[in-house]
C-alpha cells in the first residue's frame, strides 16, 4: 500500500494543518447544526477526500454523532475500508455525465440508509460535472431528504456553478507549510523506520508545493532507491532531478562576479551530469528565493540544520538583496521563454552570461560596450515636450537607408560619433544607452531605430534624425516612442528633451510677410456698373 495511503488520517486529530476546518466541523457536530451540504476546496493532496471520509464517519459512528470517530466500531470499520454501503464516493473526472449523477445519487438518495445513520455521498473533483450533470444534481442537492449529506470536493472552485456553490457550507483547504510537511514526513519515516537527513526531507517539503500527498509519494520513491537505506539530500536532487545549492550558489557567486569562465564551466559540469536547462532554472530560482528571504529576514522554514542556515545567510550577504531581486526578475523571464527555444542549453548560458553582464538596477538590459563622458546639466523644470515632426525631405531617401535591417539575437553597441561638444557628446551617449537597451528587449525597436543618430542640441532639444518619413511614422504615436522617451529620462536624468525629425534638418519657421488684403470680385449689379464706368454705356 503507498504510504499516502496508509498514513491516510484517520481521526480529526491526525489531520495536519486544516485545523480552521477541523475546529468548525466539530463545533457543529456536539451542536447538533449539521449541514446537507458541504464544499470543500483547496490544492491537491490538502486533504480534503480525507476529510470528507472523517466527516462520514463522525456522522454515522455507532458513539455519535460524535466530534471524534472512535474507529471502533462497525460503521467506522466499514468507512475506513471503503466497503460501506451507505457512504458512495463518486470521482467526476471519470463519472462526469448526467447519467452517471442519475443511477449514483439521484435515484439513489430517496432510499433510507442500509445500515447507517446517515447516507453520505462524496464527490470528488466536482467541477468535472457536465452541466447537465449539475443541472441533475441541483433539485436533490437543494432540498435532499434528510437522511442525506453531501460532500462535495474541488481543486477549482471558480469553475463550479453559483447554484451549486450557494447550497453548500464551504471550507477552504490550505497548503501544508514547511514545518507541517516535514514535520509529517519525519513522522512517516520513524513509524516505518526509516532514516533520513534532515536537509532532505526539507527539499522533498518544499518541491511538494504544500501538498502532503506530493510530499509521501517522492519520500516512498526515495526510500526506494536509497541504498543504504538512508535517504539523502543528494539522493533526493538526483530523484527530483535538480541542482544542489553549492553549485547554484557557485553559479550565483560567478554571475555577480561577471566571471565568465567559472560560470561556463560550472554550467558544464551541471549538464555532464545529465541536468536539464529547465530544471537548472528552476533550481536556481527556487535558491534565490530563499536566498531573497533570508536576505530580507524573513523565516525559510524547515531548515533544522545550523551549518545549512548559516551557508544561506552568508550566500545572501555576498550576494546582496539588490542583486537578488535583479537575478529573480531576469530569470523569471527566461523561464516563461525557454519552452520556447529550440536549443534550451545553448540559450541559457547565453542568457546567463548577459544577466551577469548586465547592470543591476536595468536586468535585461546588456552594458557590453563602454561609457561614453557624460557632461553635467542642470535638469530643467519643464516636462517632456510633444513630438513635433518636420516635413520630408523633398530628395528622395538613398537606397541603403532603406535597406532593411537584419535582427540578430544580440545587438552590437552603437557606435558614438566623435564631437567637440560636450552637449552633443553627452546627448549621443545617451542616446546610444537608449538604443542598446531597447534593441536587446525588442526586435522591432532594433530595426526601426537602427539607422537613427543625435543631430544636434537645440537649448534642451535633442533633435533625433530618422532615416525616413516612414519610419518615423511607424514610432510616433506608439508604444515603441513611449518606451524611447521613458528610457531617456532614465537614462539623461530629463536633462534634455526629444524632438523627431526624418531625412533632413527640420526647417526654421519663415517669418511672417504683412500682404494687403484682396477684395472679393464684383458680381451681379455692381459688375454692370463698373462696365459702363469703364467701357461706356454702350460698352465700347
Amino acid at each position: 500500500m503507498s504510504l499516502y495511503r496508509k498514513y491516510r488520517s484517520q481521526t480529526f486529530s491526525d489531520l495536519v494543518g486544516q485545523g480552521h476546518v477541523v475546529k468548525t466541523l466539530q463545533s457543529a457536530i456536539d451542536r447538533g447544526r449539521i449541514a446537507h451540504a458541504y464544499l470543500f476546496t483547496g490544492p491537491r493532496g490538502t486533504g480534503k477526500t480525507s476529510t470528507a471520509r472523517l466527516l462520514a464517519k463522525a456522522l454515522n459512528c455507532e458513539k455519535g454523532p460524535a466530534a471524534e470517530p472512535c474507529n471502533e466500531c462497525q460503521s467506522c470499520k466499514e468507512i475506513t475500508t471503503n466497503i460501506c454501503m451507505d457512504v458512495v464516493e463518486m470521482d467526476a473526472a471519470s463519472e462526469s455525465g448526467v447519467d452517471d449523477v442519475r443511477q449514483s445519487i439521484v435515484e439513489v438518495a430517496d432510499y433510507q440508509p442500509a445500515s447507517c445513520r446517515y447516507k453520505v455521498f462524496i464527490i470528488d473533483e466536482v467541477h468535472d460535472l457536465s452541466r447537465q450533470a449539475f443541472d441533475a444534481l441541483l433539485k436533490t442537492i437543494e432540498e435532499p431528504p434528510g437522511h442525506v449529506v453531501f460532500i462535495l470536493a474541488t481543486t477549482e472552485y471558480s469553475k463550479v456553478p453559483p447554484t451549486i456553490r450557494s447550497r453548500c457550507q464551504r471550507f477552504e483547504f490550505h497548503r501544508g507549510s514547511i514545518q507541517d510537511l516535514v514535520g509529517r514526513l519525519k513522522y512517516v519515516v520513524e513509524s516505518e523506520g526509516w532514516e533520513a537527513e534532515p536537509a532532505a526531507l526539507t527539499a522533498m517539503a518544499r518541491v511538494s508545493d504544500g501538498g502532503y500527498r506530493d510530499a509521501l509519494t517522492l519520500l516512498e520513491q526515495a526510500a526506494l532507491t536509497s541504498l543504504d537505506g538512508k535517504v539523502t539530500l543528494d539522493q533526493v536532487y538526483e530523484q527530483l532531478g535538480l541542482v544542489n545549492d553549492e553549485t547554484i550558489d557557485q553559479i550565483l557567486t560567478a554571475m555577480a562576479g561577471k566571471d565568465v569562465p567559472t560560470l561556463m564551466s560550472s554550467l558544464e559540469e551541471v549538464y555532464r551530469r545529465g541536468k536539464d536547462p529547465r530544471s537548472l532554472l528552476e533550481s536556481v530560482l527556487i535558491r534565490l528565493s530563499d536566498l531573497t528571504r533570508a536576505a530580507y529576514g524573513v523565516d525559510v522554514g524547515g531548515l533544522q540544520d545550523s551549518a545549512q542556515e548559516a551557508g544561506l545567510k552568508a550566500s545572501a550577504a555576498n550576494l546582496g538583496a539588490p542583486t537578488l531581486l535583479a537575478y529573480r526578475a531576469a530569470l523569471a523571464e527566461a523561464h516563461r521563454m525557454i519552452r520556447d527555444v529550440t536549443i534550451p542549453r545553448v540559450w541559457l548560458e547565453a542568457e546567463l552570461i548577459r544577466i551577469a553582464n548586465g547592470p543591476k538596477a536595468v536586468p535585461a538590459v546588456s552594458e557590453a560596450k563602454s561609457e561614453p563622458v557624460r557632461a553635467a546639466r542642470p535638469a530643467p523644470v519643464e516636462t517632456v515636450r510633444p513630438v513635433e515632426t518636420a516635413r520630408q525631405s523633398a530628395s528622395p531617401a538613398k537606397p541603403q537607408d532603406e535597406a532593411p535591417v537584419k535582427a540578430g539575437p544580440v545587438a552590437a553597441a552603437p557606435v558614438v560619433e566623435a564631437t567637440d561638444d560636450p552637449d552633443l557628446a553627452a546627448a549621443r551617449g545617451h542616446w546610444s544607452d537608449v538604443l542598446a537597451e531597447l534593441s536587446e528587449v525588442s526586435a522591432v525597436a532594433r530595426e526601426r531605430l537602427a539607422k537613427t543618430r543625435v543631430d544636434r542640441v537645440e537649448g534642451r532639444e535633442a533633435m533625433v534624425e530618422f532615416p525616413s518619413a516612414m519610419i518615423l511614422e511607424m514610432v510616433v504615436g506608439g508604444k515603441l516612442e513611449k518606451a524611447i522617451r521613458e528610457c531617456w529620462a532614465r537614462r539623461s536624468g530629463e536633462s534634455l528633451t526629444l524632438r523627431f525629425f526624418a531625412g533632413s534638418r527640420p526647417s526654421a519657421p519663415q517669418a511672417e510677410v504683412e500682404t494687403a488684403a484682396v477684395e472679393w470680385a464684383a458680381e451681379g449689379e455692381r459688375l454692370s456698373e463698373l462696365v459702363q464706368e469703364v467701357f461706356g454705356p454702350s460698352g465700347a
